[in-house]
């Protein structure tokens, strides 16, 4: 599946790659708006139609991921709303495991959509930072992983060699941006929420879990 000998860098997604997405979907689809209702003091159907009103018209840019924006947006304090379930947060079977066995190995980047204070706040629950020689957040150069001058950006910065570089994603919209500019080494996430079932992914290779990679990594 994968030419390991052929690879010097690897690029790790975070929600739904690494750790389940069941935290996020979770939140965004139903915390967040029944504590918004509460706030708010609005019937449950009306705010879940505005919101996925607002989600569905930012969906795919760094409005979407940012949660200083929702706070505005909403009047909430979306952190300490995400704090309230910070308990479910939770890294996928295998993940640690797998960063443990690049150590030394591989140069390894985690590099997310999410912003600093989400990926703050689970890292301080996960403890997985320890493994990456940087985490990267789109938010830093303003573009989010959907667009190609992110991977620009992330290449002048990190200066890695794209035709060595593996990146595994569980988005596939962003995996063909990935592939656009020219990264070599793509591998998706077929189950990125525990709770959901595996998908289907066309034209990448894929696995359920990165205990499919453990046997292949020397």
């Amino acid at each position: 599946m994968l030419q390991w000998p052929q690879i010097d860098t690897v690029l790790l997604d975070m929600d739904g790659t690494l750790l389940d997405l069941h935290f996020d979907n979770y939140f965004w689809q139903y915390h967040l708006m029944r504590r918004y209702a509460e706030l708010h003091e609005q019937p449950f159907a009306e705010v879940e139609r505005k919101l996925n009103d607002m989600f569905g018209r930012t969906a795919g840019t760094l409005d979407w991921y940012s949660l200083d924006f929702w706070s505005r947006e909403l009047n909430v304090d979306i952190v300490q709303l995400k704090r309230e379930v910070e308990h479910l947060i939770a890294v996928h079977p295998y993940a640690e495991e797998f960063l443990q066995r690049l150590q030394g190995r591989k140069r390894v980047f985690l590099v997310t959509n999410a912003h600093r204070k989400s990926l703050q706040l689970k890292m301080l629950r996960t403890g997985l930072d320890r493994f990456f020689e940087r985490m990267i957040s789109s938010h830093d150069y303003q573009r989010p992983k959907e667009d190609p001058l992110f991977w620009e950006r992330l290449q002048q910065d990190l200066d890695f060699d794209p035709a060595r570089t593996l990146l595994v994603e569980d988005h596939v919209g962003i995996l063909d941006t990935a592939r656009r500019f020219g990264i070599a080494h793509l591998l998706a996430i077929t189950r990125p929420d525990s709770k959901g079932p595996v998908r289907e992914v066309d034209g990448y290779p894929a696995i359920e879990h990165f205990g499919e990679l453990l046997p292949f990594i020397e």
